[in-house]
């Protein structure tokens, strides 16, 4: 089964209300047929990725308000996780339903050394997609990653992080949060993205989410409330490949609202086609 979290919006506002009929999901060029369609009842997985190299220690108090607020998006049966990263990647927090330890994970952040950005997105994958990959359940799956700045001091390739993403169907949001100063620079000026900056926006497209810049940390609760409101309002939808075969290749996926053509839906551009054994030996 291919998982799909589907987001929907009229190009303003998010699309709740629709079913299973409004849907036609394409594998290269070729529908398929949904076997699996919910549109709230799926529990949901969050990891947060906080990053908490030396660069964000005068914002970490406001980053913690913002990030528990957040994670307040957990129903009963679902789950959250907390991973901190700076020179090395650390999950603070494994998945758990616990909503007191999530917060205290989240207080027990410190920040001090260098960004390891790829180090942690991939670490997360590894831990958290594999889970999802391999225990059958449905889930409907989120990673947040906070970052202020270029990876420093990853050993994996951004590349690399893509390649794990098309293994398993989580979402991943971005969120690039720019110096004061930097943003005071590029006021009424052109967009400018660095080679990060685009890393990240591909990331999150790649994976069906989406990508934020802001220009201050006290941004930051907002984009988290924009987050939550998509992962609220997303469709979760399965199907079974018609092309069963686990060659290795990259399969497009697209998806079309039937019922609406007006209307776009969002979600991961593909996944590789490997076997599960296959799957799981190259996320270690």
């Amino acid at each position: 089964m291919v998982a799909l979290n589907v987001t929907v919006t009229d190009g303003h506002k998010l699309i709740t209300g629709l079913n299973r009929r409004d849907f036609a999901v394409y594998e290269d060029g070729v529908q398929q047929e949904v076997r699996f369609f919910e549109s709230s009842n799926v529990p949901m997985d969050v990891i947060l990725l906080l990053d908490t190299s030396s660069s964000m220690r005068d914002r970490m108090p406001v980053v913690h308000e913002a990030a528990k607020s957040f994670m307040k998006i957990l129903r009963p049966g679902d789950r959250g996780a907390i991973v901190a990263f700076s020179d090395n990647v650390r999950v603070i927090q494994d998945l758990t339903s616990d909503a007191s330890a999530i917060e205290s994970a989240i207080s027990s952040t410190v920040a001090a050394g260098a960004t390891a950005l790829h180090n942690a997105i991939y670490v997360s994958l590894k831990q958290f997609g594999h889970t999802a990959h391999s225990d059958g359940e449905v889930r409907r799956q989120a990673i947040a990653v906070l970052s202020d700045g270029d990876d420093t001091s990853s050993l994996i390739s951004f590349d690399d992080v893509v390649r794990a993403a098309r293994k398993v169907g989580v979402s991943v949001y971005t969120i690039s949060l720019r110096s004061e100063f930097a943003a005071l620079r590029q006021k009424g000026r052109p967009a400018y993205f660095s080679q990060s900056d685009f890393a990240m926006k591909t990331l999150a497209k790649e994976t069906g989410a989406r990508s934020f810049f802001p220009g201050t940390v006290q941004e930051l609760q907002n984009v988290y409330a924009v987050i939550a409101g998509e992962l609220e309002a997303q469709y979760s939808i399965a199907y079974s490949p018609t092309n069963s075969r686990p060659d290795g290749r990259f399969r497009r996926i697209v998806v079309r609202i039937t019922s609406d053509p007006s209307f776009t839906p969002r979600a991961r551009a593909g996944y590789t086609a490997e076997s599960t054994r296959a799957s799981n030996e190259g996320l270690r």
